[in-house]
């Protein structure tokens, strides 16, 4: 008998569906079930915020049919309790002292196959795989990789007020001087904007300038940005639980004509990539679009990088918009779009959306200007 998953006081529906359906994939890919620690899968399944640098042993039992179990040390069983989905979940405390691997083995079986999170330690699997020699394991992301892929309206609504909020911090940065400051200066400033647009966490605030900006990951640093420098700024974080990330390049005075016209074959690129985005469409279709422009402009080689990847939970998470994904966009999906051109020694340009597919095609979640802006 399937034991209803939705029945219990507190109870998130959102979380207790999200556990029901992983439940389902798992069996539909052969897998006995799933094993999950803390991380951005923990927290989307069942709203539980566990610290990921605790050696002490936490995990999500999923298995169909089953009631999900989460084991967590007796100490934290509070914070566990108030988890959003905590209702649709048996709890089950271990105390220092007692084996948490025979309290998790006793709930797998001997020779089952079980899909594990991808952030699991080491240390915790290989305890499981001593106690249960003849179950095998499967990273999440291989075994699963769209568990997280397709989101809900609500999820859709949380990136939709991230874009927001990433958009007002562009607003608000392009209003003050660029030349005389250092990199450095800028990514502070953007920290802080992000912060105070309602972010939780900043994951990363990229400022590459002149030749920096042709590195695509470059760290922001002490050069001095100075007149006539093309300024690449990629920055993203969560905001209520949910991730921001948007790239837009700026020129301090005026740009040449090659600088302008690398930035329109960007642009250009950006929009074809866009244009492409409909329900049935490989993702690898999306990277095709915005190569091709590229290619097409004689930059092919200085384009480095895939054209998007998906975001949720995490600002980084399938899909990934990349030659050889042959995976179908389905509506609900949200991803990123970001060709860029790197022209090595000399300069970067690149711009980024967040896009979510739906019936009707792609929606994007950032609306600042994408043409080349001239700045202070």
């Amino acid at each position: 008998m399937t034991t209803d998953l939705r029945s219990g006081p507190g109870i998130s529906d959102d979380h207790a569906a999200r556990m029901e359906r992983a439940a389902r994939a798992a069996a539909q890919e052969g897998l006995s079930g799933l094993i999950v620690s803390p991380g951005p899968d923990l927290v989307w399944l069942c709203g539980y915020r566990a610290s990921p640098g605790s050696e002490r042993l936490t995990a999500l039992v999923l298995v169909p049919g089953r009631r999900p179990l989460l084991i967590v040390p007796e100490l934290e069983r509070g914070g566990a309790e108030h988890a959003p989905g905590a209702g649709a979940l048996t709890i089950r405390g271990w105390r220092d002292g007692e084996n948490p691997y025979d309290v998790t083995a006793g709930h797998l079986d001997v020779h089952g196959r079980y899909g594990v999170s991808d952030n699991t330690w080491a240390l915790h699997l290989l305890a499981l795989q001593r106690l249960r020699p003849g179950a095998g394991y499967a990273a999440l992301t291989e075994a699963l990789p769209m568990l997280r892929a397709v989101k809900d309206a609500s999820e859709v609504a949380r990136l939709a007020a991230a874009g927001a909020a990433a958009d007002a911090v562009y607003e608000a940065i392009v209003e003050r001087p660029f030349a005389g400051r250092r990199e450095l200066e800028i990514a502070a400033d953007l920290d802080r904007l992000l912060r105070e647009h309602g972010h939780s966490q900043v994951d990363f605030t990229i400022v590459g300038s002149g030749p920096n900006g042709a590195d695509p990951h470059h760290d922001s640093g002490d050069r001095v940005i100075a007149e006539g420098d093309m300024v690449v700024m990629d920055f993203g974080g969560l905001l209520d639980g949910y991730g921001s990330d948007t790239t837009r390049t700026v020129h301090v005075g005026e740009p040449t004509p090659e600088e302008r016209k690398v930035h329109d074959v960007v642009r250009e690129a950006q929009q074809a990539a866009f244009e492409a985005v409909r329900p049935g469409a490989a993702c690898q279709d999306i990277d095709r679009a915005a190569r091709s422009v590229i290619v097409r402009n004689g930059f092919g080689e200085y384009f480095v990088h895939r054209t998007g990847h998906g975001i949720g939970v995490t600002t980084h998470e399938p899909p990934y918009m990349v030659e050889g994904e042959h995976q179908p966009l389905v509506p609900g999906m949200c991803f990123s779009i970001e060709p860029g051109i790197y022209l090595p020694g000399r300069f970067g340009v690149r711009i980024e959306d967040i896009v979510v597919c739906e019936e009707s095609g792609g929606r994007r979640l950032n609306g600042t200007e994408r043409g080349l802006r001239v700045v202070g």
